[in-house]
């Protein structure tokens, strides 16, 4: 029989998490599985406690929303310690993308007798954050700054929060020009954003690369040239389907490595949690976790 240790972020989702795994610890551990529960102070103290779990052997459960699963993810990537997640946030984009399900007895039973999947991961360097290494996605330029202001805010929760960053975000917009280097090739456009995905889901339950997997060894390279500020509200309700892919201000190239600059202090973030401005490199690192699905 399995033992875990739940690693939990005690405000994700508006302090949902203790809630969320609350009956499926109860199922775990009527099952005759194992369980330790820690709270986490914070996203590195998060990170500290899977490590140690997972050096112990046991299967560490990610509690909380995508901050928390990338961190705790990214922590254990290239250890072979097993991940499983408890959807406990405001996106859950990463769990979505797996396909996990919500239902507390479904999870408790993937958990207890579902096999682990290699999946890839992102490795982040950038002159700010020496290393970090995320499941999701690394996205600079509006997304970014949307996602910002969706952290900050305190009257709307999960998708409204988003979109009204996202609305904040694209009327206060200034001209940027990029350069993205996919795998040695350039790309040089003045657009809105840039992102490089791993999975296809971010800002919660949105397709932002409908065509990427988590297994391909590849990442997703999204980005959006200039258009009008209407042309870009259409595309961003277009996310939902995945449809703005086919927009001509649209391109999508795939590769290893992505290098992203501009010719400003443009902010980026990584799932949700990693925050800085460019430039920045991701690379997938391919297979490197092993997660219960």
């Amino acid at each position: 029989m399995r033992q875990f240790t739940a690693v939990v972020n005690p405000t994700a989702g508006g302090s949902t998490s203790a809630a969320a795994l609350l009956e499926v610890a109860r199922l775990l551990r009527e099952a005759g599985a194992e369980l330790e529960t820690e709270y986490s102070r914070s996203l590195a103290h998060a990170r500290e406690l899977a490590r140690q779990a997972g050096d112990r052997g046991r299967v560490v459960l990610a509690v909380g929303g995508d901050g928390m699963a990338g961190g705790i993810g990214g922590a254990l990537s290239g250890t072979g310690a097993v991940l499983g997640l408890v959807p406990a946030g405001r996106g859950n984009d990463f769990a979505r993308m797996l396909g996990l399900p919500r239902d507390p007895a479904a999870l408790a039973d993937l958990l207890l007798h579902g096999e682990p999947r290699l999946v890839d991961t992102v490795e982040v360097t950038s002159a700010v954050h020496d290393r970090a290494v995320v499941l999701g996605s690394v996205y600079a330029g509006v997304d970014a700054l949307a996602n910002r202001h969706a952290n900050h805010a305190r009257l709307l929760r999960g998708t409204a929060s988003y979109y009204a960053g996202a609305l904040r975000a694209i009327t206060t917009w200034r001209r940027t020009r990029y350069r993205v280097t996919v795998d040695g090739q350039e790309h040089a456009f003045g657009g809105y954003t840039v992102v490089a995905a791993n999975s296809g889901y971010y800002g919660s339950n949105r397709r932002i690369a409908p065509g990427a997997r988590v297994d391909d060894g590849l990442l997703d390279v999204v980005m959006i040239r200039e258009a009008p500020r209407r042309l870009f509200f259409a595309l961003m309700n277009e996310l939902e389907s995945g449809t703005h892919v086919h927009r001509p201000q649209v391109r999508v190239v795939r590769g290893r490595e992505v290098r992203i600059e501009a010719d400003r202090a443009v902010p980026y973030g990584a799932d949700g949690e990693v925050e800085a401005v460019l430039p920045v490199t991701a690379r997938v690192l391919p297979g490197a976790l092993r997660v219960l699905h």
